[in-house]
């Protein structure tokens, strides 16, 4: 044996399954038992339909209201096919008449002595300024329905929200330009020429200078200043420029302050003009504007004011509270945001109520005394 040669490889015995057998195809196959379904309570069949139909009548409920409160809103009409009362006296915007109580009588402060005459003109100019007003609002917010609808607060204003149709806003215009007509000319001759001033800005303001920066806010801030002049026009009554510049100033830091608050709240998009603005920039502006309020006050109470002898010291204690109220003011719009609307601000914080009653004293104080002697 040649040992030198491999041996060959073991054998591998697989194991091969047997081949199944054929199947009997002659066979038939046996047939499969199925049950039949068992029917259901009528209980059930009840409730399932009663169910569908449930379900049906909600959905077509949705949709006709989805589809009347659509068409309510695009039009502005009620129930009954137009406006509710309301709403039209909410688009006059009530709440800001105040603005006219608090700016037209200070031409009082240098009238002496009071008499009936002089209140009964003074509430003639308030009447005048507060349709002019009114028709004013109207305007801008039949101008500006579309912006207010992107604004998370004017959004619900009447004309944006729907509530107003446009039409009803233009004859509500008509009725406000017959009666401030009617005013106009019951009144003295020629003297409502600041009233008519107001308007023209204002149309103007609506017409495209509401989107220039910085010339909005004036012309708002001069708005105020001719409320002042129309009631010492009205009174007769001697214009201090102090007293004119102490108003124009207070009313352009409310004017910034309430286009910060837009800034922060609804971004430029809603207001054009606010894309020249910067919340730093309106900072200081609002600081600056504030500063002059206050020395405009006190240089007033110095050089103009009909104050009694030995006011100096009323004057004196009265000027805190006017420093007191700017930086009130000042707190509420940069440290709790707010600032929105200035007359919510200046006459629902407590802190200044109290401090706008302990002003209102002082300064009576040195109006009613007697006077010094020439």
């Amino acid at each position: 044996m040649d040992i030198t040669r491999s041996s060959p490889a073991p054998v591998r015995v697989v194991a091969v399954p047997p081949e199944p057998e054929p199947a009997d195809l002659t066979a038939l196959p046996e047939p499969i038992a199925v049950e039949s379904p068992q029917p259901l309570p009528a209980t059930a069949t009840t409730a399932t339909a009663t169910t569908a139909t449930a379900t049906t009548t909600t959905a077509t409920t949705a949709t006709t209201t989805a589809i009347t409160t659509t068409a309510t809103a695009s039009d502005g009409r009620g129930r009954r096919g137009r406006p509710r009362p309301r709403d039209l006296l909410a688009l006059l915007r009530p709440g800001q008449w105040v603005k006219n109580l608090a700016v037209v009588p200070l031409a009082l402060l240098d009238t002496h002595p009071w008499g009936a005459a002089a209140f009964l003109r003074t509430g003639w100019a308030v009447l005048g300024f507060t349709l002019a007003s009114a028709l004013v609002y109207v305007v801008n917010d039949l101008a500006d329905r579309e912006r207010d609808r992107l604004h998370p607060v004017k959004r619900h204003r009447p004309i944006a929200s729907g509530r107003v149709s446009p039409l009803a806003a233009v004859v509500l215009t008509g009725a406000l330009a017959l009666a401030l007509t009617g005013w106009a000319v019951a009144g003295p001759a020629w003297q409502w020429w600041p009233t008519a001033l107001y308007l023209a800005l204002s149309l103007a303001y609506s017409q495209g200078l509401k989107h220039v920066p910085l010339v909005d806010a004036f012309i708002v801030a001069t708005g105020f200043v001719l409320r002042l002049v129309q009631g010492a026009l009205l009174i007769g009554a001697r214009m201090s420029e102090w007293l004119a510049l102490c108003v124009f100033s207070l009313c352009l830091m409310l004017a910034l302050g309430k286009r910060r608050h837009e800034m922060t709240a609804a971004g430029r998009a809603h207001r054009p003009a606010l894309r020249g603005y910067t919340l730093a920039f309106l900072d200081h502006l609002v600081v600056l504007v504030a500063v002059l309020t206050a020395v405009s006050y006190v240089l007033y109470l110095r050089d103009d004011a009909a104050l009694a002898a030995g006011a100096s010291l009323v004057t004196l204690l009265s000027a805190p509270c006017a420093v007191f109220g700017l930086a009130r003011y000042l707190q509420l719009l940069l440290v709790e945001e707010g600032g929105g609307n200035p007359v919510h601000v200046l006459f629902r914080d407590r802190a200044t109520l109290v401090n706008a009653a302990l002003w209102a004293v002082l300064v009576a104080l040195a109006l009613l005394l007697p006077q010094s002697p020439a």
